[in-house]
């Protein structure tokens, strides 16, 4: 390359170039539309920030050097003019009038080149590979020669920029070229500043020479000056957030922070520095002295002020904490008996069973009275040997804080409250009325309602994990929760604060278990106080009813069997053996006389025809059926007393599914299929014998299932109208189901049948599901309880700042989590960024009261004034940079002029910290630019600028007198490490 250095002329050079990567760049600016005379409007102010940038890409290749090439650009709406091709010779390329535009200099958030050079399009070349780079100069130059002539082949006037060096040195050289001239965009960069160019006389030397313009004098170059100054000394503003009282939490105190509620707000403070940029957008050269000596430059008389917010790296925030500690329980492995040690349970070096054990000791045959082997005494025995073991306190929960927990959870405990369903009225003050959106997200989230008991079991389990062992607190709440759980079922105790009925399938599986477990002491506890719960109405009302309301409970030809055959899903799958014992309670000849009411025995009269009913007595009537009668005996058709379908919940559904599906399509599995499915529809059928003797299959589908019996009018012998039923073509179907059940059902009343639900069986099943779980699957159940609970922490602390993001924020995440939490095994990385979006609104909200503090909104008396700043502080959170009113004049700007002053004063001396005067007269003192810098010789009330941005800018001939007069500017930023200037200088290629 040495012997090559010497052939000068450009078309020698042409020989060397590769041409293939010459047409393959042509090849894209062609593509691209890129060729020819380039068009826009005339810049407004701030556009290069509100506007929309968009940018497309490529790859070429260079030999085997690959390299990505990328249009930026800003998207602007069409002109419309397009009647301009004869001024073509006459307009400067877009690029060269934007070097001269000032609407948007220094602009908070663009592309480098973009903030160097003020260009609104351009095109740059840059190595493909994150680690390549072009280093050397013969390359940068060769690469630099191969776009000059692309550009020239293709007519482009769009700058096009070529990156050299490494990328984190952000080093560009590029061209653009237009109709007889040329702009050259070049760029140095120095780590260390030299002292001769960190002032305004310096750069202007630069500039002047660079230029080399012939003209003498030469015109004033325009100038742009901004200096940015960081505040971030606050230790005069404490942060307002009151940490929780965490020593006594851990004594067992609830104090400030109540069982049940999430804390909030950030732990430090989470705005770190404050950047205040004072802007000099127009000036002359000559009008302002700023050189080695002296400087003109005074951030109070700047005629324009900015601010801009940095966050604290890493910030730590309550709320975000609870949440990132209590998600880590889903990720263990241990069980509740390893974390709270088995050695405890061990006595004479034999195991005792636990809680998990006393399910099977309950079912087995044993010689001994069943009260010994009671979970009660069996978990009392425990707890004794736990405490032999490893001491009182040892344990993880002391007894304050446990019977703080327990209290509660369990308000009715402290009342001494015998009957349950008392309980359930006691909800939280503080939660949102259930009519109320916030009330109504446990649905879309498959959490909980916030006024139930999981939802506060959540709450207290993500505290204890926090605050009060970890993992270990959680294990042991969540064994004194099961044994409080079997403790309710012993003692026919109803749980409070869930709701009534069957498990709610919207919530989670914990919520519906423990609603399964409410429904079974409901029954038990009734049963064992000789009541019939469990057998009810299943028509829609308790009144009577007409055949109209027949039809609605139908829904369909299908409806009514289908919650029937839904109802047996509790059963379970052993009790369908025939050699099972089957029980039913048995009431005394009075209780049923009382049950069947007195119009039992006025109404049992049947047909003579009816030999075989005639001598059945009517029972377990409800009431009639509105006017529809028996077709044979023509009796009133009474609705019978029914067993409840039993509950369910989702895991005994989907095992359901499951069985069903796995019967198969032969013979043998479609009769067990249709068996399974038809012990209610028989169940039914015998409650409605038995409170209508004599009826038939036909009488009881008008009740069950009207749509399958078809009346029609038809004329008899007579010539009369009259309507003729019969049944549907599915029920005369050979060997129909309904046929079939309907002949082997029995004249049985409700209350003397085999229980559908077996309370005993599915209460038991309940009880080894809660007392298996592990902390980790706890976690994973209850985590939407959590999120539920924070989405209404953060929406419950926005609406006392008001904050758009926030609100967007909220949305997103409810969004979102509806989406993820819905599935029961949600993806850690999805519930992960969950997390991560509440944590970001509780870093918003935080930041948003640490401004309103360091501004003092609230202290603000002038309610005018207090509106200003409170929408000067949201723009903070909502914008890149802020325009301050009145810059250092303004009320925003005084209270930022304050903060900087008394920074000043600290780190002056601490003699002057303790004897500083007051704000108003440090401001009628630093009124006077002038008097400060007699008295005090620099200005002190600002530190010395972190970064200093100028812009020079001059149209001037080049390269020749007679040259045509076109647009020059240089960019010069200086910080305390880094020294750059970018310049784009523009030549005559016609007359030169």
């Amino acid at each position: 390359m040495a012997a090559d250095s010497e052939v000068s002329p450009p078309e020698i050079l042409t020989i060397f170039l590769p041409t293939r990567f010459i047409s393959k760049v042509e090849e894209v600016l062609n593509d691209w539309k890129l060729i020819g005379v380039s068009s826009g409007k005339p810049l407004e102010k701030g556009v290069y920030t509100t506007g929309i940038w968009e940018e497309k890409s490529d790859e070429i290749s260079f030999a085997d050097f690959r390299f990505s090439i990328t249009h930026h650009y800003l998207v602007q709406e069409a002109s419309g003019k397009d009647g301009k091709e004869e001024l073509v010779e006459d307009v400067l390329p877009l690029s060269m009038q934007d070097l001269l535009c000032m609407n948007n200099d220094f602009p908070p958030r663009a592309h480098c080149l973009v903030r160097w050079y003020g260009l609104q399009e351009f095109v740059v070349i840059a190595p493909a590979a994150n680690n390549d780079a072009v280093l050397s100069e013969s390359k940068c130059n060769l690469l630099l020669s191969s776009v000059s002539i692309a550009l020239g082949n293709t007519g482009c006037q769009v700058p096009l920029f070529v990156q050299i060096h490494h990328k984190w040195r952000r080093m560009y050289v590029g061209e653009c070229q237009g109709p007889g001239v040329r702009t050259d965009f070049e760029m140095v960069h120095l780590r260390k500043v030299p002292n001769q160019y960190t002032h305004l006389s310096g750069l202007l030397d630069i500039f002047k020479s660079k230029i080399g313009c012939p003209l003498t004098p030469l015109p004033p170059v325009s100038i742009a000056i901004r200096l940015t100054y960081v505040l971030q000394d606050w230790q005069q503003y404490f942060w307002p957030q009151q940490p929780p009282d965490i020593d006594a939490l851990i004594g067992g105190e609830v104090g400030g922070l109540e069982f049940g509620k999430l804390p909030f707000g950030a732990c430090e403070d989470p705005v770190s520095e404050l950047h205040l940029a004072a802007t000099w957008p127009h000036l002359t050269e000559g009008i302002i002295v700023d050189n080695d000596v002296y400087s003109d430059l005074d951030p109070i008389q700047a005629p324009q002020w900015s601010v801009r917010v940095r966050k604290a790296d890493n910030l730590q925030c309550l709320l975000g904490d609870f949440l990132t500690e209590f998600f880590k329980l889903c990720r263990r492995k241990e069980s509740t008996d390893e974390i709270l040690g088995r050695s405890t349970f061990e006595e004479d070096g034999k195991e005792v069973a636990d809680i998990t054990h006393a399910l099977s000791k309950l079912t087995e045959p044993a010689p001994v009275p069943i009260h010994k082997l009671s979970v009660t005494n069996m978990v009392h025995s425990a707890k004794k040997k736990i405490r032999k073991h490893r001491g009182v306190d040892d344990s993880p929960l002391n007894n304050e804080v446990l019977n703080t927990l327990m209290l509660f959870l369990f308000p009715d405990d402290a009342d001494k409250l015998t009957d349950g369903s008392e309980a359930r009225l006691s909800t939280s003050r503080n939660n949102p009325p259930p009519e109320s959106e916030e009330y109504n997200l446990y649905s879309q989230f498959k959490s909980a309602p916030s006024d139930s008991l999981t939802y506060k079991l959540a709450l207290c389990l993500c505290m204890i994990n926090f605050y009060h062992g970890g993992v270990k607190g959680v294990a042991h709440l969540w064994q004194e929760f099961v044994v409080e759980m079997r403790r309710r079922w012993e003692k026919n105790y109803l749980i409070p604060e869930l709701a009534n009925g069957s498990p709610d399938l919207r919530c989670c599986l914990l919520h519906q278990k423990l609603q399964m477990l409410n429904c079974c002491i409901e029954r038990k506890k009734a049963r064992d106080e000789g009541k019939k719960p469990y057998t009810s109405d299943r028509s829609p009302s308790g009144s009577s009813g007409d055949t109209g309301k027949a039809v609605d409970r139908s829904g369909g030809d299908y409806q009514k069997e289908t919650e029937k055959e839904r109802g047996e899903v509790g059963k379970s799958w052993e009790s369908w053996s025939d050699s099972e014992e089957e029980f039913f309670e048995c009431l005394s000849d009075t209780e049923e006389l009382k049950g069947n009411g007195q119009e039992n025995g006025k109404k049992g009269g049947t047909k003579e025809g009816n030999k075989e009913s005639a001598n059945l007595k009517p029972e377990g009537r409800l009431h009639p059926h509105g006017k529809l009668t028996l077709l044979h005996p023509g009796e009133p058709l009474y609705i019978p007393v029914t067993q409840e379908p039993a509950p369910m919940t989702e895991d005994l559904l989907e095992e359901q599914s499951e069985v069903l599906a796995k019967l198969g399509t032969s013979a043998e599995g479609a009769h067990l299929r249709a068996r399974m499915q038809s012990a209610c529809l028989l169940s039914d059928m015998e409650s409605f014998k038995a409170a209508n003797p004599g009826c038939c299959l036909e009488d009881f589908v008008r009740w069950y299932s009207p749509r399958d019996y078809i009346e029609e009018e038809v004329v008899d012998e007579e010539g009369n109208r009259v309507l003729k039923g019969e049944l549907s073509a599915r029920m005369k179907i050979p060997s129909n189901m309904w046929v079939e059940a309907w002949e082997t059902a029995k004249p049985v009343p409700a209350r003397r049948q085999r229980r559908l639900f077996d309370d005993t069986r599915e209460a038991e099943k309940v009880l080894h599901y809660l007392a298996v779980q592990k902390p980790a699957d706890l976690a994973r159940h209850l985590l939407p309880c959590v999120i539920h609970a924070a989405v209404l922490k953060v929406k419950e602390e926005e609406t006392l700042e008001d904050i758009a993001s926030v609100k967007k924020i909220i949305k997103q995440i409810i969004s979102h989590s509806s989406k993820v939490l819905r599935f029961p095994n949600p993806e850690d990385k999805k519930l992960e960024e969950i997390i991560a979006q509440i944590m970001s609104a509780e870093a918003i909200i935080a930041r948003a009261r640490s401004l309103k503090a360091k501004f003092g909104i609230e202290k603000c008396d002038q309610e005018e004034e207090k509106e200003d700043l409170e929408r000067f502080v949201n723009c903070l959170l909502e914008q890149p940079e802020v325009s301050v009113i009145g810059a250092g004049r303004g009320p925003a700007g005084s209270i930022i002029h304050k903060l900087f002053l008394n920074a000043q004063r600290m780190t002056e001396s601490s003699d002057e910290v303790a004897t500083m005067t007051s704000l108003d007269e440090e401001l009628k003192r630093s009124g006077s630019s002038d008097e400060r810098r007699l008295n005090l010789g620099a200005v002190t009330d600002f530190p010395p600028p972190a970064g200093r941005e100028l812009i020079l800018r001059i149209t001037v001939p080049r390269p020749a007198p007679y040259s045509k007069p076109l647009p020059q500017r240089m960019y010069s930023v200086i910080t305390k490490e880094d020294f750059r200037l970018a310049g784009a200088f523009s030549a005559d290629t016609t007359f030169f």
